[in-house]
């Protein structure tokens, strides 16, 4: 499986995105902890375990950016077949960036691996929650996101096509 790896300038830190491994899943919901409790009373599992399940199933892929074997990020991408797309859809379920470093830099490199992977399984669109946040939703604009309702979506080439559907 093919690595995308970010180097920046900033203070010479190199951050790796890679697929996700079950040993990650802690650090994981450690960064995302406030995130991944909202949804808690609907599951009987917890977030570590339903995290853990998913870093084996084809139907989810999780990455993590790391610097120096330290995971720094983390991102969920949820595939689901549609009709109306024609093809799948990526859902980005959770993007999660340690606040101690460079978040725009580790959510662009999560970002594009999560759009590159979708594009390999042959998802025709990705999709995530619409940020609140200005700044976060131009950064997802600078990405090719635009606004779909009360969610951002991207249309993607799937791997093996000519054409996209718009």
């Amino acid at each position: 499986m093919t690595v995308a790896v970010l180097r920046g300038t900033t203070f010479g830190v190199e951050y790796l995105v890679r697929p996700a491994r079950i040993t990650d899943i802690d650090r994981l919901v450690a960064l995302s902890d406030a995130d991944l409790r909202v949804g808690q009373e609907a599951s009987p599992l917890d977030a570590a375990d339903l995290l853990r399940q998913l870093v084996y199933l084809p139907q989810a892929s999780i990455f993590v950016a790391e610097t120096q074997r330290h995971v720094v990020g983390g991102a969920v991408l949820a595939l689901r077949p549609s009709v109306r797309a024609g093809g799948f859809v990526g859902t980005i379920d959770l993007l999660v960036i340690d606040p101690n470093h460079d978040t725009d830099r580790v959510a662009d490199a999560l970002l594009e691996e999560l759009v590159r992977s979708a594009s390999n399984k042959g998802c025709t669109l990705v999709e995530a929650a619409r940020p609140d946040d200005q700044a976060a939703l131009g950064r997802w604009a600078a990405l090719g996101f635009t606004p779909a309702g009360p969610r951002i979506q991207k249309t993607v080439a799937a791997v093996g096509t000519t054409s996209r559907r718009i």
